[in-house]
């Protein structure tokens, strides 16, 4: 049986900026209102990155809005939060970490069951060369499906 996954936020961005090395599935660490803001959909994860400090993983940049009802337990959108990830799997991202080019990124934030997560994944940053060989690629595709689907009327 899957678990029901509702999807809070997508950073499209990173695909086209980033190949996709590995992904992890992170627990995040949020207080009261921030859950409930999540689950309002606000939140944004475009400028946001995954930084790693002692034995401890963290995310900036995320975004997420105040939640309109909280007044004074709101915390600020901004503020750095804690991943929640395996031990080995935080000594196998630091390892990972230290060859040149290689940076983590968050990929997506959503609710698994009533669990908010974020998946993260291990990039290596594209060229020029390389995104421009990726809208080839894709408009190469989409004329081949307007073709076959023109086949058939």
């Amino acid at each position: 049986m899957s678990k029901p996954i509702k999807l809070i936020a997508n950073n499209k961005k990173a695909y086209h900026d980033f190949f996709i090395l590995e992904t992890y599935e992170a627990g995040i660490e949020l207080f009261g209102t921030e859950v409930k803001s999540l689950r309002m959909g606000k939140c944004s994860i475009k400028e946001s990155f995954v930084s790693i400090d002692g034995n401890e993983v963290y995310i900036r940049g995320m975004n997420i809005s105040p939640y309109e009802k909280g007044n004074i337990f709101n915390k600020d959108p901004l503020r750095v939060r804690r991943l929640l990830l395996h031990k080995y799997e935080i000594r196998k991202l630091i390892g990972q970490t230290k060859e040149k080019g290689i940076t983590i990124i968050p990929l997506k934030v959503y609710f698994s069951n009533s669990l908010v997560k974020v998946e993260i994944g291990l990039a290596k940053g594209k060229k020029l060369y390389d995104k421009r060989q990726d809208i080839a690629k894709k408009d190469q595709k989409r004329e081949a499906e307007r073709d076959f689907k023109a086949s058939f009327k």
